[in-house]
């Protein structure tokens, strides 16, 4: 019996070929992760030579930052554009918490690759994908900022720090789901945790409902940054 003929991708342009390399390599991380998965199966599953996929992507390393590139663009665009619709600051915070947490919920395979692999990278400050993070959350940022000039939040809030509080709590608060320890409801994650940051931030008439509110916004700060701390230590 004579041998079956080698599979091969079909004539494609340059762009559909690493089209479909990346798609095939996002399946193989996501179920594989990092360390288990080979640019062997990837090739195989193509069934192409490893070869034609090195010709593309110096290292598997650099087949993964792709993939997460990719990833990155496809959530801002998509916030973007629903984000557009919304009516709001205290909505639009609202929403962004809520698909934040649906995104873990969604794709949570992804979600461990960018907290377990990419961010422990040394170079990951200097990076593209870090740049691409640091535009997904400038979409609260803006939301806040916005927020400021509307009246609905105090001129005073720490931007920054808030944004920081709303993606490290929802991290944190997240990690027992994304290795399968707890179950996920998105709708009652998104709305405590806008609870607990518009109770902070939202803004109120007379001295005494400004020093009401601090106070609530700095025991909030203190009990996210101690969450932060517990995870840290966590192994």
């Amino acid at each position: 019996m004579s041998p079956l003929p080698e599979k091969r991708l079909p004539r494609l342009t340059r762009v559909q070929r690493v089209s479909e390399i990346l798609r095939v390599a996002r399946e193989v991380f996501r179920e594989r992760g990092y360390e288990g998965a080979t640019v062997a199966e990837i090739a195989a599953r193509l069934g192409v030579v490893e070869g034609l996929i090195y010709k593309h992507f110096d290292s598997k390393r650099a087949l993964l930052n792709q993939v997460l590139e990719d990833w990155y663009a496809g959530l801002y665009e998509d916030y973007a554009h629903h984000l557009s619709g919304i009516r709001g600051s205290r909505q639009q915070l609202r929403y962004l918490i809520w698909r934040h947490v649906r995104t873990f919920g969604d794709d949570p395979q992804t979600c461990r690759l960018v907290l377990k692999e990419l961010r422990a990278e040394p170079n990951y400050l200097d990076s593209e994908l870090h740049q691409m993070n640091r535009r997904y959350t400038q979409l609260l940022v803006e939301v806040l900022h916005d927020g400021i000039r509307r009246g609905e939040f105090r001129p005073d809030i720490p931007v920054p720090l808030v944004r920081d509080m709303v993606f490290g709590s929802v991290e944190h608060h997240l990690w027992g789901f994304l290795y399968g320890q707890s179950s996920l409801d998105a709708e009652r994650v998104a709305d405590r945790i806008t609870e607990l940051v518009c109770g902070g931030i939202a803004a109120h008439d007379g001295a005494a409902g400004l020093a009401s509110q601090t106070e609530r916004l700095a025991t909030l700060i203190d009990r996210m940054e101690l969450a932060l701390e517990e995870r840290g230590a966590a192994p």
